[in-house]
């Protein structure tokens, strides 16, 4: 998770007023992406409230269900400058981040920016390149910013890194480590489409020719004026008690959450809240974010389960407040 999700204790309280206004906006950027990624508005729902929350959006997925084109729905509706980098096996971290080449000109090194320095920004396949390329993007996601040759280079705001994984069982791929994976405050899957929704696929246009004509559904300044927002949505001390309480109950297990995750869950949920109009968290807030933030942190905590079924029965075990 990046550091930017913490909240501060200055962060004034949002009035109700502007939830509203927020949920007005948010339905707007919704409709907009969901026309061009069909019967996926839960999925479209969690990674806007991970935009919102300053965080980073893992997709675990097979390939041809619509990850890139969400990713570039997304931006485009924001109107957010998109690059897109495909990880092999032989791509450097240079490759992503940039490089210091001579001038002959001025004598000296210049730095040619990667295409890490973009708003929104696809790892597509990233545990396809080796750990040393995954790592590169570590600082980017933490601080906002990278260090080439003892200079520092801040990124865009905002920036927000979508990446995509293949399923660990394909050949020809390095598994994240966790120091990694705790960098993204969601892991989704975006799964095959309904039915309908298919079928309006296969009888409609390409997405690809819907995206040319897509316009922005949101500003930059609203959606930087949306993230403010959401760091005001107030938790009170009960529901931090239940957040707790969930936290204590995967600890339990042995291998459990850090208070780290602890501050992604409840990003997470203040969107969430926001989302919804709500200028207060509530309990099913972290309920509702609670698999896709916490799943890829509790993988392997119980052995036979995955993280995602982990995370829903400590949801089903800890009781409300």
């Amino acid at each position: 998770m990046s550091s930017r999700t913490q909240t501060s204790a200055a962060d004034a309280a949002l009035p109700p007023s502007d939830a509203r206004q927020a949920q007005e906006q948010i339905d707007a950027l919704l409709r907009a992406v969901s026309q061009i990624i069909l019967g996926k508005e839960d999925t479209v729902r969690l990674a806007i409230a991970c935009l919102l929350a300053r965080g980073h959006l893992l997709f675990e997925d097979q390939p041809g269900v619509g990850k890139t084109i969400l990713s570039q729905a997304l931006a485009q509706a924001l109107g957010l400058q998109f690059r897109r980098v495909q990880f092999t096996s032989d791509l450097l971290p240079a490759d992503i981040l940039g490089a210091s080449i001579f001038d002959r000109e001025t004598g000296g090194f210049l730095f040619h920016r990667g295409p890490v320095f973009a708003q929104v920004l696809l790892a597509d396949e990233i545990n396809r390149a080796t750990p040393k390329t995954q790592s590169a993007l570590l600082e980017a996601m933490e601080e906002g910013k990278v260090t080439a040759d003892g200079s520092t280079h801040p990124l865009p705001e905002p920036f927000f890194v979508i990446a995509t994984q293949n399923p660990s069982s394909q050949s020809g791929t390095y598994m994240l480590p966790e120091s990694q994976l705790d960098r993204f405050l969601m892991r989704l899957g975006l799964g095959a489409p309904d039915r309908a929704a298919e079928r309006a696929l296969l009888q409609g246009h390409d997405r690809r020719d819907l995206l040319k004509t897509m316009h922005a559904a949101l500003s930059p300044a609203e959606l930087h004026t949306l993230q403010s927002w959401t760091r005001g949505v107030h938790a009170s001390p009960a529901l931090l008690d239940y957040l707790q309480d969930l936290l204590a109950a995967s600890r339990a297990t042995g291998r459990g959450l850090s208070p780290r995750a602890g501050l992604a869950v409840l990003a997470a949920a203040r969107a969430w809240a926001l989302i919804n109009g709500r200028a207060m968290v509530m309990p099913e807030d972290i309920q509702a974010v609670a698999v896709p933030v916490m799943g890829h942190r509790l993988e392997h905590a119980i052995e036979g389960q995955t993280g995602a079924e982990t995370a829903q029965q400590l949801i089903e075990e800890t009781p409300l407040p």
